[in-house]
């Protein structure tokens, strides 16, 4: 299955909540989820009886579409949580928080995952001051994210580095306004994790 290309707006009135998956948007009153609260589509203010695999597979679908993953990259982090000690649900969102593009959001270096995303494929930041395109790499306690020195004078990131700082990151992470980097001082735990998730639905839907 391709990557979605279309209206991501779209996707957040499908599962019924915020997704932010359109940055600053999202925040005001523009947002389609406050607009419109309905599922789009010819029948989707129709009332549905939604079954327990339903549910489940929406709360999935919810979580693969906030950090924009597909199907198959999904499953894959799932399966490397189950085998991990703990619990599988809070394994998955440690592994899922870890991902560069989510790391480079979280900093404030973008508004949303997908600008993130963009942003790493397209060499704007090094990783322990290596280069690095790869949006998936899953970072470690210790690593270092920059901003690469060519890209601060781009007027995207002008407009973005004027608001930097203005949200505190997680606890799990360190932002230095003043060399335009991040770090990562422990492992996220997941009280550390404000994504709206019911990661134990998703355990149930794979258990199945």
């Amino acid at each position: 299955m391709a990557r979605y290309t279309g209206p991501v707006c779209r996707l957040c009135r499908r599962e019924g909540a915020k997704l932010f998956l359109k940055g600053e948007r999202c925040y005001t009153g523009k947002c389609a989820v406050d607009r419109r609260t309905y599922a789009p589509g010819q029948h989707g203010q129709g009332r549905k009886k939604v079954s327990e695999y339903g549910i489940q597979l929406r709360e999935k679908q919810k979580a693969r579409r906030i950090y924009g993953m597909l199907e198959g990259q999904f499953r894959t982090t799932f399966q490397k949580a189950s085998r991990q000690q703990g619990s599988a649900g809070d394994n998955l969102l440690r592994l899922l928080e870890r991902r560069l593009d989510n790391v480079v959001f979280r900093l404030g270096f973008a508004r949303s995952r997908n600008e993130a995303r963009q942003f790493v494929l397209h060499n704007h930041f090094t990783l322990n001051g290596h280069k690095v395109n790869i949006p998936s790499i899953r970072l470690r306690a210790g690593d270092v994210i920059q901003l690469k020195e060519k890209s601060k004078d781009m007027p995207l990131f002008k407009e973005i580095l004027d608001g930097l700082g203005q949200k505190t990151p997680p606890a799990w992470l360190e932002l230095d306004v003043n060399q335009l980097c991040g770090r990562v001082a422990q492992l996220p735990n997941r009280e550390d994790i404000d994504t709206n998730i019911q990661e134990h639905l998703i355990v149930e839907l794979y258990s199945r």
